[in-house]
């Protein structure tokens, strides 16, 4: 049970992806991990994509996808606790842009500005990168007041075709965190 009211609680974006190992599985953990984390609710997971590298290309292919959550108002609480999965589920940082067991990025947090050494919000690139845009796109709401909708089509506007990034598999969160039959 989410550990603040709706009152003391945002709304934030983040960005996975995977490109080591069971890819798929690694995502779908990160996200299980992530619910079950006190103050932390997982709200609802985009499709997942199948996304060619970015930066150091020569490397396997990525599974992308992003998750609504509510969380609370810390953006630093919640980016240490992704840190944490990280770290839990195997990544290590040798090469930048490069191979890795999971990637979560802090997209965006109620429209919040943050530009420290350790958290920039919105997330610098995510203008830049289709494989952060697509799934967004899937979980953002139309009539979203933030300005984060805005945002997200005019720099899939500017951006030129979606090669490099095929649907992999639709995500239906509830069902993923639906009781097993054990």
């Amino acid at each position: 049970m989410n550990a603040h009211s709706t009152s003391e609680s945002s709304e934030a974006y983040i960005a996975l992806g995977a490109n080591l190992g069971d890819r798929e599985d690694t995502l779908l953990e990160a996200i299980r991990r992530l619910d079950e984390t006190p103050g932390v609710t997982v709200i609802e997971c985009s499709n997942i994509y199948e996304t060619e590298p970015v930066g150091y290309v020569d490397q396997p292919l990525f599974l992308n996808m992003a998750v609504r959550v509510r969380t609370g108002p810390d953006p630093y609480g919640l980016l240490h606790v992704m840190q944490q999965i990280e770290k839990d589920l195997g990544r290590v940082r040798h090469v930048r842009w490069g191979p890795r067991t999971v990637d979560l990025d802090l997209i965006w947090m109620e429209g919040l500005r943050e530009n420290t050494e350790e958290l920039t919000l919105p997330h610098p690139r995510m203008q830049e990168r289709l494989f952060v845009l697509v799934p967004l796109t899937d979980i953002v709401p139309m009539d979203e007041t933030s300005g984060l909708w805005t945002e997200i089509r005019a720099a899939m506007d500017r951006l030129d075709g979606k090669e490099g990034l095929q649907l992999w598999k639709t995500c239906n969160w509830h069902s993923v965190s639906a009781p097993s039959g054990s």
